[in-house]
């Protein structure tokens, strides 16, 4: 028996956020369920459970599934340093405070 996942309520609420929008894609694209799964290379239970945002499934998986409905540009942008507001702050603190030239004994 597989060993469930424990992971943080934020995690899981994103995670099951994302599968819903998922699944809402699927249905405004009026795409059957089967022929989702056909397209994407996934079962239908694995596309079940990448609607319900279930985290034991491939992130591959979930960029099949969204390839299919013509949203991959958007996984280019999950972890651009961009949006990484807290690197772009610690990278900060550790820039230097002065910026010397090199010394003109060791030119010569």
């Amino acid at each position: 028996m597989k060993e469930k996942l424990h992971l943080p309520i934020p995690i899981r609420k994103a995670l099951r956020k994302f599968g819903q929008d998922i699944s809402d894609g699927r249905r405004r694209r009026r795409i059957p369920v089967a022929l989702m799964a056909e397209r994407a290379d996934v079962s239908r239970e694995t596309l079940r459970k990448i609607e319900n945002g279930d985290p034991s499934v491939a992130m591959g998986r979930y960029a099949a599934v969204l390839f299919v409905l013509g949203l991959t540009d958007r996984l280019n942008s999950l972890a651009d340093a961009t949006y990484d507001t807290v690197g772009r702050m610690l990278e900060e603190e550790n820039l230097p405070k002065r910026i010397r030239l090199p010394s003109k004994e060791g030119q010569k």
